[in-house]
């Protein structure tokens, strides 16, 4: 009887055209009667031959996957990055800092109160609160005022004029030279302070130390007195600074006596709630506003700045992530596609395998296997080619807004999400696109299947 058996195994085998992985067939079979772990790594092992087989085919779906992992992993690490580098910058600016601006109401009729800009005396009352521990005024030079050395001139991003408490407030650490002191401030001295990126624009590499260097502002002589260090930022270093009472004095000549921004550094961060509290009070009665009234300003600390660049990036993030899910939606009809044309061309294949005892199951589970071990790999790519190209949108888009080169200050981190992501989208997709072929195979019958010929 087993030699009758033997002898019919090798003459279906010798029937087989060589290049079906059926060379495991007999050996399944034969293991039948073990344990469900053994009957798994033979399906395994079934399923990795088909794979090498048509290999060519397998690429394709590993290429399909790992075009739309990537794309969902470049919007990951998108998003993470901007959103992580957009807070570095607010927090580079003082993590204490509180700013105080002008918020213009609606007029509503000829007997509206008009709005109070802030004054030199919503100045000092500021800076006279008790968990107050600098206040500066900001004053915008905008209006085409560039900045003139020998036969070189620069626009700055920002002009700004402020008071010698701004360096605290905001944390601005000296690299050369020094602040403009408080008697220079008093006087109106004709001095600034340039950032790094207005220096290397200005100067370039002909000059090592600007400072005492003089260069021309609308048509007035200032002397640099410090070069500030970088802070990597969203134009944060293409700056210039100089006292407010020079600006109000010299340049302005007068014509601006009020402020667009007051800067207010609390003593703690634990105090920040506190100070918003008393910086309301404050300014409420010199601007005469009613209990329940509208005031024509509005306090912005770093934290809410930051809430708001999280929701921006956020929206921005979510739309990307669309565009990636339908790449995704695209590679996993594409992996349905291939699995059903590998049906139809393994047909012949799988009625032997059924006609020789192979149960449906074990037909199903070697095609889901085929499909999650052709998509983990393509997930996998993906993970790595998302990261370099999610890390590449980042440098651009920000050394692009920045117009400087700062790669040097670019995040970059490794999240779980970017970790595990990939396994779940690429093993999901694998088994529910690659369900439906599966299924179809296990179903078909091994007569009919039978007749088809190579």
């Amino acid at each position: 009887m087993n030699q009758s058996i033997q002898s019919q195994d090798k003459r279906l085998t010798d029937s087989l055209p060589q290049e079906h992985p059926l060379e495991s067939l007999l050996l399944e079979l034969r293991q039948r009667e073990q344990s469900p772990g053994n009957l798994f790594a033979t399906n395994v092992m079934n399923a990795l031959e088909a794979i090498w087989e048509y290999r060519a085919r397998s690429l394709l779906m590993m290429l399909g996957m790992m075009i739309g992992v990537a794309s969902v992993i470049g919007g990951i690490t998108l998003g993470q990055g901007v959103g992580t580098f957009l807070d570095n910058s607010i927090l580079s600016q003082g993590t204490t800092t509180i700013q105080v601006q002008e918020q213009f109401k609606a007029s509503g009729g000829a007997g509206t109160k008009q709005p109070q800009p802030l004054s030199h005396r919503d100045l000092q009352s500021l800076g006279n609160l008790p968990h107050v521990a600098a206040a500066s005024p900001v004053i915008q030079m905008a209006g085409g005022r560039p900045l003139i050395y020998g036969n070189k001139n620069w626009q700055p991003n920002s002009m700004e004029a402020v008071s010698t408490g701004f360096q605290t407030i905001q944390n601005w650490q000296v690299a050369q030279g020094f602040w403009f002191s408080q008697a220079q401030q008093t006087s109106g001295d004709r001095v600034v302070v340039l950032g790094s990126t207005t220096v290397q624009h200005l100067f370039g590499s002909s000059v090592s130390n600007p400072v005492g260097k003089q260069v021309q502002i609308s048509g007035q002589i200032f002397r640099i007195v410090g070069v500030l260090a970088s802070k990597g930022g969203f134009d944060l270093d293409d700056v210039v600074f100089m006292p407010y009472t020079t600006a109000v004095m010299r340049v302005l000549q007068g014509t601006n006596n009020s402020f667009f921004e007051i800067d207010v550094s609390a003593d703690t961060v634990g105090n920040i709630d506190q100070v918003v509290q008393e910086i309301t009070f404050a300014l409420d009665g010199n601007h005469h506003i009613a209990v329940n009234g509208l005031a024509d300003f509005q306090t912005i600390t770093a934290q809410q700045q930051i809430q708001q660049e999280d929701q921006s990036v956020m929206v921005i993030g979510g739309a990307l992530l669309g565009v990636a899910a339908i790449s995704l939606v695209v590679a996993g009809v594409g992996i349905m596609n291939i699995m059903l044309v590998s049906v139809t061309e393994r047909t012949r294949e799988i009625g032997i395998r059924i006609s020789v005892g192979a149960r449906r199951r074990d037909i199903r589970n070697q095609f889901l296997i085929e499909a999650l071990f052709q998509c983990l790999p393509g997930g996998l790519a993906g993970m790595l080619l998302g990261v370099v190209v999610g890390w590449l949108l980042i440098r651009v888009i920000i050394n692009a807004a920045a117009g400087v080169s700062i790669s040097g200050s670019i995040p970059f981190s490794i999240t779980p999400a970017i970790l595990i992501v990939p396994f779940v989208v690429s093993a999901g997709f694998g088994l529910i696109f690659g369900l439906y072929p599966a299924i179809r195979a296990s179903r078909l019958d091994p007569i009919i299947a039978l007749r088809r010929t190579k």
